[in-house]
C-alpha cells in the first residue's frame, strides 16, 4: 500500500474549503440541478437491467450506451440511502460516458425504490448481493472488461467485494470515494459531530423502513423501533431483529475494511479520502493493514464524497476516477 501522489492537485477555492460544505453542497440546488441537468439525456435512455444475484435475490441496475464506445464498462454504487440517481453517481457517469465507458449504475437492495424487489431487509453485512450482482453483470458483458467505482458505503461494498476470491476475472480495478472504514467509528463520527448528518440518515433509513413495512406487511412491523429517533438505538434493534448478529458491535465488525480485510485484494484498488471528512474519520485510514495492490491518496479538503473545485463544473473526484481507470487499463 502506498499514498497516491494526486492530493497536491486538488485545491477548491477557498470558500468550499468548509467541510460540511463540500459534503451538502453537491446534493442542494443549484449544484443538484445542474447536475441533473447535465445528464437528463442518457439518464432518459438508460434501460433498466434486472439482475439475479443467486438465492433468489434480486437487484436494479440502469444501463447507458457512451456515444464513443471503448468496449469498458464502468459500474458505479451509491452509498447508503442514496440511490442510482444520487448526484455523484450521475456527476461520475456523465464523465465517464464522455470519456468512452459504457455505465451500469446499481441500486443496493432496498435503495432506489426497489424495496419490492427482495423480501429480505437491506443490512450492510450482505456482501452475497453485490458479490452476486457483479457475477450477474460479467456474464452479461462477456469478455468486456468491468471498471467499478462506489461511493461512501458503495466503496466499502465494492473494495470487500475486491478481495473476494470469486471476483470475475473481468473486473479490472475498484476506485471508492469516501469508503466507510470503520462503521463503529463512523457512527460515533455521525452522533457526535454536526447534528444534521444524524438527523439525515434517520430520517431517511425511518423512510426506507416505512416503504419496507408497507409492501411487505406480513414481514415487517417497525413502528415502535423507528420511534426513538436515535440511529445507534434502531440500528442495534434492527440488526438483533432481522440479522444473523447478536449485537451492533458485532454487526459493524462484521463490514470493517480495517486491519487485514484488504489484504485479500484481486485486482488495483484505490481509495480517495479527505483528511476533514466530517462522517468516516481519515486517522482510521492507517490501520488498513498495507496491500501491494491498494493505493490510498489523501486531501486536506473535500468533505465526505464532494471534492468540487467550483460551485459548477466537473467534481474532482471524476476526474481522479477517471486517472484511475485509464491506469488500471495500461498496466
Amino acid at each position: 500500500m502506498k499514498a497516491g501522489d494526486g492530493a497536491a492537485q486538488y485545491q477548491p477555492v477557498a470558500w468550499l474549503r468548509n467541510a460540511h460544505l463540500q459534503s451538502i453542497l453537491p446534493s442542494l440546488p443549484p449544484r443538484r440541478y445542474y447536475t441533473r441537468y447535465r445528464s437528463r439525456g442518457w439518464r432518459r435512455a438508460a434501460q433498466p437491467w434486472l439482475l439475479d444475484c443467486g438465492d433468489g435475490v434480486r437487484l436494479q441496475a440502469w444501463h447507458s450506451r457512451s456515444a464513443a464506445p471503448r468496449g469498458r464498462t464502468a459500474l458505479l454504487l451509491h452509498g447508503w440511502e442514496g440511490s442510482a440517481d444520487s448526484c455523484y453517481v450521475l456527476s461520475l457517469g456523465t464523465q465517464l460516458l464522455a470519456a468512452g465507458y459504457d455505465l451500469l449504475r446499481l441500486n443496493l437492495r432496498d435503495h432506489g425504490g426497489t424495496h419490492g424487489l427482495n423480501a429480505g431487509l437491506f443490512h450492510s453485512c450482505r456482501l452475497s448481493d453485490v458479490t452476486g450482482a457483479l457475477r450477474a453483470v460479467a456474464a452479461r458483458l462477456g469478455a468486456e472488461p468491468l471498471y467499478l467505482a462506489g461511493f461512501s458505503l458503495g466503496g466499502n461494498f465494492l473494495l470487500r467485494a475486491a478481495a473476494e476470491p470469486d471476483l470475475p476475472s473481468h473486473v479490472v480495478g475498484v476506485v471508492a470515494i469516501s469508503p466507510v472504514l470503520d462503521p463503529s467509528r463512523a457512527l460515533d463520527a455521525i452522533e457526535d459531530g454536526a447534528r444534521v448528518y444524524h438527523q439525515y440518515f434517520v430520517r431517511k433509513w425511518s423512510a426506507s423502513l416505512r416503504i419496507k413495512q408497507r409492501l411487505w406487511p406480513d414481514e415487517y412491523d417497525f413502528t415502535e423501533r423507528m420511534r426513538s429517533r436515535n440511529l445507534r438505538r434502531m440500528t442495534d434493534e434492527l440488526v438483533c431483529a432481522h440479522t444473523e448478529f447478536g449485537d451492533v458491535d458485532s454487526y459493524l465488525d462484521g463490514y470493517a475494511i480495517t486491519g487485514a480485510r484488504l489484504l485479500t485484494l484481486r485486482v488495483p484498488a484505490r481509495i480517495l479520502a479527505a483528511d476533514d471528512d466530517p462522517i468516516i474519520p481519515s486517522a482510521d485510514l492507517v490501520r488498513i493493514a498495507p496491500a501491494a495492490a491498494l493505493q490510498i491518496t489523501r486531501t486536506p479538503h473535500g468533505g465526505h464524497c464532494g471534492f468540487l473545485t467550483t460551485l459548477f463544473g466537473q467534481a474532482w473526484c471524476d476526474r481522479f476516477v477517471l486517472e484511475q481507470f485509464e491506469q488500471f487499463s495500461a498496466r
